[in-house]
């Protein structure tokens, strides 16, 4: 009876057999690459089969300063930051927010390499967001960098904690300097600032910051960037990929 139900129901549509029964077809959302896993700081991850969206409060993983002297993550901190800089708190404090970073399942070279905008850039595998080399439209990070803390980030008014520079948690603690840390907005990923046992140099780098090769993660080679210690740090003169987008 059943399948006498489904030919009536083919043949009323002017469907033949055959077309019915490829169109009864099971949906399902599309499965997220297994190298997103590692983003162990998200609250959810997704794909579309066109983005990979990733959610994160952005709340680091690691003690800060900045944290309120309240919390369990507070640890305070008067040590040497950034550069051997002596470090001087800012006055914000840390605060969870809503990020929602849509970066393209497959990325490709985008030939206007876009410049990268003041805010989130990318994600770090902790949650956080990764800035440029700005501390304002076309301002260096000078003056910012003594206010990083014992992990090399920090809070901007809003709350929002970020790294301009190297993760230090991630990099000497949670993972290593040669490890992955994140993605930027165009789908590429962000390397730490060794490779081979050896520390990269800018100059081994394109203008973007980046270069083609295997990885662990990527067997059969990818665009990459790298965090070094040197501006610009984690990109150079814009995106090498077309990007995504960020929303709070």
């Amino acid at each position: 009876m059943r399948y006498f139900l489904i030919l009536v129901t083919a043949f009323s549509l002017g469907i033949s057999c055959k077309n019915a029964s490829e169109n009864i077809t099971p949906t399902s959302s599309a499965v997220v690459p297994e190298v997103y896993s590692k983003i162990y700081g998200a609250t959810s991850i997704t794909n579309d089969g066109t983005y990979i969206t990733i959610k994160t409060t952005g709340v680091p993983d690691h003690k800060s300063a900045y944290f309120a002297s309240t919390s369990a993550q507070y640890e305070a901190f008067t040590g040497k930051t950034f550069g051997g800089n002596n470090f001087a708190k800012n006055p914000n404090a840390i605060s969870a927010q809503s990020f929602t970073f849509k970066i393209p399942v497959n990325p490709k070279v985008d030939a206007a390499h876009k410049a990268t905008p003041l805010g989130p850039i990318g994600v770090a595998l902790n949650g956080v967001p990764l800035f440029n080399q700005y501390a304002g439209p076309s301002q260096p990070l000078t003056n910012e960098v003594n206010g990083f803390d014992q992990y090399w980030g920090h809070p901007q008014q809003t709350g929002s904690y970020h790294y301009h520079v190297e993760p230090l948690y991630l990099t000497q603690v949670k993972l290593s300097k040669s490890s992955l840390l994140g993605f930027l907005l165009d789908g590429f990923p962000v390397y730490g600032p060794e490779e081979g046992g050896q520390i990269v140099q800018n100059a081994s780098l394109d203008a973007y910051h980046g270069h083609s090769h295997s990885t662990t993660e990527y067997p059969n080679g990818i665009y990459h960037y790298h965090i070094t210690n040197s501006d610009p740090y984690i990109n150079g003169s814009g995106f090498y990929g077309s990007a995504g987008t960020v929303s709070q």
